[in-house]
């Protein structure tokens, strides 16, 4: 089984799909759709199973699009969507997203909040307190500054899934010494690691060693069974987007790290997911 665990998919079609910011800074936004379908048909060509869609931070606070995509293709797509951590009613909103849309979890971004832990407020008790009623799964935007706000969700909330999105971000030139609060939630057994945007990380061309240490230390310290792997825009985007193209992104983990063995990349290409999503 193979399954994406980051992909951003989106419409623009206001009123119904509406475009607009969700993080602070927020001032980019697409000039074509990149829709779900586009994504289907590129999953079919290159044999992956399963993506998870998640909500990108420049269509609102309104998850309607990954919800009805889900809707279409409920044995393709799980969703991810994205919750206010400033709204007073976000507890509310966790129950509408799961209970009403069936979407499987959600993404926060605590790095666009660097002047307060957003994750630990009082306000967001509440929610946190739903989420872990409901079983969400839950990925973090973040980097090595913002790993002890994960690490105080995880321990309050143990039986919660939580997963750091691309490696924690580690910065190739300063070397593993400013990694190593993200290297420290593996201690933290509901805390997983997504091995994605290695080439965004690094200085280098295809396979991008620079990043090799990081990605080795993440292993060692998670393990393969605690790491997934993602992607991140449906077809042409990929590139306009400066990402790899999808088949690029499977060859990078099948040839181009070959530390891994056959267990470690059957389980990162899918089986950690598979688990985490309770996906057959």
């Amino acid at each position: 089984m193979i399954v994406d665990t980051h992909v951003h998919v989106w419409e623009i079609d206001p009123p119904k799909y509406p475009i607009g910011p969700t993080a602070p800074t927020w001032n980019s936004y697409p000039d074509e759709p990149g829709t779900a379908d586009e994504l289907l048909s590129e999953m079919d060509a290159n044999g992956v199973d399963w993506c998870v869609l998640v909500q990108t931070s420049w269509s609102t606070w309104d998850n309607g699009y990954i919800a009805d995509s889900v809707g279409r293709f409920p044995n393709r797509f799980i969703g991810h969507g994205l919750i206010d951590l400033q709204a007073l009613d976000n507890a509310e909103l966790v129950r509408y997203w799961v209970d009403e849309r069936n979407l499987a979890g959600f993404r926060f971004h605590p790095l666009y909040y660097p002047d307060e832990k957003i994750l630990l407020t009082d306000q967001n008790r509440a929610m946190w307190d739903e989420i872990d009623a409901r079983d969400a799964v839950i990925q973090f935007h973040l980097n090595a500054a913002y790993a002890d706000q994960v690490e105080h969700i995880a321990r309050r909330y143990p039986r919660l899934k939580l997963i750091l999105d691309h490696m924690g971000y580690p910065e190739v030139s300063a070397g593993l010494s400013g990694f190593e609060p993200i290297l420290a939630l593996s201690r933290c057994e509901n805390v997983y690691v997504k091995v994605s945007d290695i080439a965004g990380r690094s200085g280098k061309s295809f396979p991008f060693e620079d990043v090799h240490p990081f990605i080795r230390a993440l292993l060692s310290a998670f393990g393969a069974e605690r790491a997934v792997w993602g992607t991140g825009y449906p077809g042409h985007h990929r590139v306009k987007h400066n990402w790899l193209p999808l088949s690029e992104e499977l060859r990078l983990i099948r040839e181009g790290l070959p530390f891994l063995t056959d267990a470690d990349r059957d389980m990162i290409l899918g089986g950690t997911a598979a688990s985490i999503w309770n996906l057959s």
